[in-house]
Order: structure tokens, then sequence, then C-alpha cells
């Protein structure tokens, strides 16, 4: 409850009347609040009240700033959790809908599903380091197809200058954003979706950006000792001595160990720095290839470039958190601003959790700050 209340007190300045300014608090208290299901009705009957109108009223009409508090959530999860060595990392996950007025919602594929479905996908960066990991942005994907749809737009209350934007190009404006507001870390990952969108890696390259991302097998790269041809066909002409033995980190289920192999690649020369192919194959399996492109310093070990290509998994941790902790996935609603209301607010009761097993693990008293912001909350109240 204290965390709660931080994280409360954080976002208190983003909401303009009071009542909204409550309303959020018991919001963000029926998400963590062990219900079965937290949708407007479930929410509002915690909070005491009769019906869903004054919750869905938060999500989709009252006076806001969602992106501010966005930017708050960032902050606050790296103030608590912030390293030097963290990592970003990005993906996605889909949210199963029924109909077709949820605004950005195809038969598209999920993951969630492992097939097509009927259904919204949401882009995600996580933040992640050694002290905790949680969600810090996100981007609603919209289908080609709602371009050439306006009434469709029009009725999900999608604005104008919402428009068909690949995924990569969806993670590449968070990863702008956190880049702009000097959020420390050291590698971003992110699975092969991200990896064979060789613009995205360019970009991180003029940004100094290290990074580990995976890509497909008939991707094609250049190695000054194999010359050109798809990362396959390299890793496969590897002899055995190439290969070592190195955990990727801890699982649910123990130390996740793989066999790794990497070869020097050129796509981009600067000082200091190297290219790597590099991939993982499964011990018990040993034709289960994962195959990655990495630029970062150049005297960067093996074990690491595993280790960061390990780290994506704390993405998914996030997803099945958020989803079965804070009500990621619970939502009913259908306009666009609802999506981010609802889907920003989950984010930041996930953190708060995080950030609450953060102090447990660590025995950490709060911040300075922390006493600065229940304070400033206290006063938004008041007015």
């Amino acid at each position: 409850m204290e965390e709660s209340e931080r994280a409360h007190a954080l976002i208190a300045g983003r909401f303009t009347r009071s009542e909204p300014r409550e309303r959020v608090r018991e919001y963000l208290s029926g998400l963590v609040a062990g219900l079965e299901r937290k949708n407007g009705w479930t929410l509002a009957e915690h909070a005491g009240e009769s019906g869903p109108d004054g919750m869905q009223r938060l999500l989709r009409k009252a006076d806001w700033d969602i992106d501010g508090v966005r930017d708050d959530l960032r902050d606050y999860v790296v103030e608590r959790l912030g390293d030097p060595a963290g990592v970003l990392v990005v993906d996605e996950t889909g949210f199963l809908k029924k109909g077709t007025r949820s605004a950005g919602v195809a038969r598209q594929y999920s993951g969630t599903a492992g097939r097509i479905e009927n259904c919204q996908v949401g882009v995600f960066l996580a933040y992640a380091s050694g002290r905790g990991h949680a969600l810090v942005d996100r981007e609603l994907y919209l289908p080609e197809a709602w371009s050439g749809d306006p009434a469709r737009r029009r009725d999900a209350g999608v604005p104008q200058e919402a428009e068909f934007v690949t995924k990569p190009r969806l993670a590449q404006a968070m990863l702008a954003r956190a880049f702009a507001t000097g959020v420390p870390f050291a590698w971003v990952t992110a699975d092969e979706a991200y990896g064979q969108a060789k613009y995205l890696r360019v970009w991180l390259e003029q940004h100094d950006a290290s990074y580990v991302l995976a890509t497909r097998c008939n991707d094609d790269v250049f190695s000054l000792s194999h010359g050109a041809g798809r990362v396959d066909e390299m890793i496969a002409a590897l002899p055995p001595r190439a290969w070592r033995r190195v955990s990727a980190g801890d699982g649910a289920h123990g130390r996740r160990e793989y066999d790794w192999a990497r070869i020097p690649i050129r796509i981009a020369w600067r000082p200091g720095r190297g290219h790597w192919l590099l991939a993982r194959r499964s011990i018990k399996r040993p034709d289960e290839i994962a195959y990655y492109v990495c630029f970062g310093p150049r005297r960067t070990s093996l074990a690491e470039l595993a280790r960061i290509a390990g780290s994506r998994w704390r993405i998914e941790e996030c997803f099945q958190q958020a989803k079965n902790e804070a009500g990621l996935d619970h939502y009913q609603v259908r306009s666009y601003r609802a999506w981010y209301a609802h889907i920003t607010l989950s984010m930041l009761a996930h953190a708060h959790l995080a950030i609450a097993r953060a102090r447990i693990a660590e025995g950490n008293t709060p911040p300075p700050h922390a006493t600065q912001s229940a304070t400033r909350y206290r006063r938004y109240a008041d007015s």
C-alpha cells in the first residue's frame, strides 16, 4: 500500500480536477486487488460505486494527461530500478477481442494465442536491470486496413494523426523517447520481428545504442572470414569447437543453458565497436537454432551477448505479471483513448508491484523524493 500511494502521488499533477484524481486512486487500487476480473464493473464495485460510469468516464473522457502519466511511470521505474547496465526490451502482446469496433482490432497474429486471431496488438518497451523489470512505454498497432476506413476510425475515436506505422517504427518511437529522457541502459534487445528490420538496426547504431536483436535464418550478412551469405549457412559451417555452453541467465526453472557461437561480421565500422552474428543452439534439440545480429563494444564477450539475448524473457514475464496481477488485458473499452488510458494505468500498477518486490528484496527504505511526492500529492488533494 505504501508503494501504491507513492505511485499515485507521482501522477497527481496530471489531473486538473479532484474527482478523476481520486478515482484513479481507486482504479489503481482495484487493479492490484485480488479480483477475478478487473473491468469497469468490478473496479467500480471495489471502489464502492453503484455502476461503472465513473470508471468508464475516467478512461474515455476525463481531463487528464495520459502521456504525461506514461512519462511519470517511466521516470518512476528508472528512479527505483535504474542501472547503467540496464536493458531496454521491445516486444508485443495480443489482446483477444470479439467484434470489429475496438480500435486496431483485426485478424492478425497474436503471440499470446500463438496463431492468427481477432485481436488488438500492443507494442511495448520494458526496462530491465538487476533490481527488477517493468513496462515503461506502449503503442497500439493500427493495421493498414484501418487507414482507409474513416467511418470506423471515427467510431473508435482514432485521431487523424494516428496512421499505419510498422511495429519496428513504433518500437523506434518508444526507444527515441527513452533516449531523449536519459534512461540509463547498456543494451537493447528484441525478437526477430524487430531485428529483421535493418532500418531499426541502422538507427540504433546512429545513436550508438548497443543491441542484440534476433533475426531470421535467411537474413544476409557479410563476414570477412565467410563472405556474404545467409546466417544459417554461416553458422552451419562452423566447426564443433566454435560452440560454448553458456547460461543465458536464471529462469523460472533454474539456469537456462544453451550452446552459443558467434562470428565477427561487418555492417558498418565505428571505432571501438564490433558486429557479430550470434547463434543459440538447444542442448536437447541441436537442430533448434536461434540467430541474432549484434552491435556493441568491441571487447564484448560471448557470455555477455548470451546474457543480453536471454534478458528478453523479462518482458514476457512483465506481460504475464501485468495480465495476471494488474489487469492489463481485462479491459472492456473500444476507443483509442480508452485503450491508452487503461494500459498506462495497468502498467503503473504493475510497476509499483515490481518496485515493491525490489524494495522487499533489497530491504531499502523509500528514496528522499518519495516524501516530497507525497507532500505534493496532499497539496493537490486539498485544492
